[in-house]
């Protein structure tokens, strides 16, 4: 029982901590890409840009070769 109340409390405070975190950063917590509104995830929008300039890299890189 004591070992019960121990892991509790260490829960407790670190749930604490963090909501304490988030007040003071005033970021919003959030869920990973993938799940269900994964439309509007920031993910995304980064994988579209790294796709975007690793198109364009190739491109420069194939008109410089030919």
């Amino acid at each position: 029982m004591t070992l019960f109340l121990i892991t509790f409390a260490f829960i407790a405070a670190v749930i604490a901590i963090m909501a304490v975190g988030v007040i003071f950063g005033r970021h919003a917590i959030k869920g990973s890409c993938g799940g269900p509104g994964a439309a509007d995830c920031v993910c995304t929008e980064k994988c579209d840009k790294r796709k975007k300039l690793d198109a364009a890299q190739s491109l420069e890189l194939s008109s410089k070769g030919s």
